[in-house]
């Protein structure tokens, strides 16, 4: 096979030029310095794969090291990134070949699961990862406003740095019960506030305006300006990167604030929740201009972990049989058995009730995809009647999982 011509190892802080440079070429990109002394500081060596053809870099694969929110708690995930195969090496099992050796080293780790952001989504289905967490991008028309106008004050603003520790507290806040927010340890602040100008679009430095509650901040929303003007006057737009509250009345706050701002007339978001509050609280939900989208895409790595760490919306006990071709020791019929409280997952003893691909074990995990939804699809089987209605409740989560950033 093409693949046995490769070879594949480890990554040391020496390889992270050659790596970047993989990349740029395999995302279509021009080299930038500023952009590859950004992404080295979240570099884990480690973690990085690398696979050569003799001497030659044919492939790059990473994963980041941080925790991932889960119904009812948080886990160690494998955060995927810096994925690509040189040009003149694609179609000959670079990726197969990467793939491979990390999830083996994902689950040698001790990390049930894996996740990532797709370039595009037909590649990691084929290596067990299912969409796991949609998301929707808004188009808002200036016209558009919130039902209720919310009281004046209560707003900062100030640069994202200037801002940062009252970011952090926000964000430390909301993400204990937000389903698909990971965590921002060590220098992730400063990486996902790094605003260099290649990644501005045409549209202003980064800005930020804190909500002040009457217990101190509690909520934040992260912005720019794309500034235009016509004939007949200003028509700038306001590009939203991120909004977390932990109120109704800073959500309020923020959002009026959003739309308003002066000689603009738009907002944009391109990662907002399926289930996000503003369509519930503007005047014209038509108006926003919600699409739908993929957002993250999860990979179970190791069943019974994965399962026992989550919580369950209703009790469940149920056996499900799951093949896994990359990881065998996925494979095999599982009991589990959950509730709102706790759960646990071991080899099953008696005959399986459900029958499940690992992708769709993925996408059902975090409360998004219903397994009654993939069953209607071909992907779930019900292997003994009335078993599939209440683990698919059971499954589901009060609030499906929100994709905050890419990673």
């Amino acid at each position: 096979m093409a693949a046995d011509q490769f070879t594949v190892r480890s990554g040391t802080a020496d390889d992270f030029d050659d790596l970047f440079l993989v990349l740029q070429r395999a995302f279509n990109d021009d080299p930038d310095d500023a952009e590859r002394d950004d992404e080295r500081q979240v570099y884990e060596p480690d973690r990085s794969i690398l696979a050569y053809r003799g001497d030659a870099l044919a492939g790059t694969a990473a994963a980041y090291t941080r925790e991932l929110t889960v119904p009812g708690g948080v886990v160690p995930a494998a955060h995927v990134s810096m994925v690509g195969v040189d040009p003149t090496f694609r179609r000959q099992g670079v990726l197969t070949r990467m793939m491979t050796h990390q999830l083996a080293d994902i689950r040698g780790r001790g990390e049930p699961v894996a996740l990532l952001w797709a370039s595009e989504g037909r590649i990691y289905q084929r290596y067990g990862y299912g969409l796991a967490a949609r998301k929707l991008a808004f188009e808002i028309e200036r016209e558009v406003r919130l039902r209720e106008t919310p009281p004046p004050g209560g707003l900062r603003g100030g640069t994202p740095a200037e801002l940062v520790a009252d970011l952090r507290a926000v964000y430390e806040r909301v993400r204990v019960d937000r389903v698909g927010w990971s965590s921002r340890p060590g220098i992730w602040w400063d990486h996902l506030l790094g605003d260099l100008p290649k990644r501005r679009r045409g549209a202003s430095m980064l800005r930020g305006v804190v909500h002040d509650g009457p217990d101190g901040p509690d909520g934040y929303a992260l912005w720019r300006v794309r500034g235009d003007w016509s004939s007949t006057g200003p028509r700038g737009e306001v590009v939203v990167r991120e909004v977390a509250a932990a109120t109704t009345g800073a959500y309020r706050a923020l959002w009026h604030h959003l739309l308003t701002v002066d000689l603009t007339r738009s907002t944009s978001m391109w990662i907002a929740a399926i289930d996000e509050p503003l369509l519930f609280l503007v005047d014209e939900p038509r108006r926003v201009g919600a699409r739908l989208g993929d957002g993250l895409w999860l990979r179970v790595v190791d069943v019974p972990a994965a399962l026992t760490a989550r919580r369950y919306a209703a009790p469940v006990d149920v056996v499900v049989a799951v093949d896994d071709p990359q990881l065998p020791d996925n494979s095999g019929a599982w009991h589990l058995v959950g509730d709102p409280t706790g759960a646990k997952c071991v080899r099953a003893d008696r005959p399986a009730e459900l029958r499940c691909e690992v992708s769709a074990l993925a996408a059902v995990y975090l409360g998004d995809a219903s397994l009654a939804t993939l069953a209607a699809a071909g992907r779930v089987r019900e292997l003994v009647p009335g078993t599939l209605a209440p683990a698919a409740t059971a499954f589901g989560w009060p609030r499906p999982p929100s994709a905050v950033e890419i990673f």
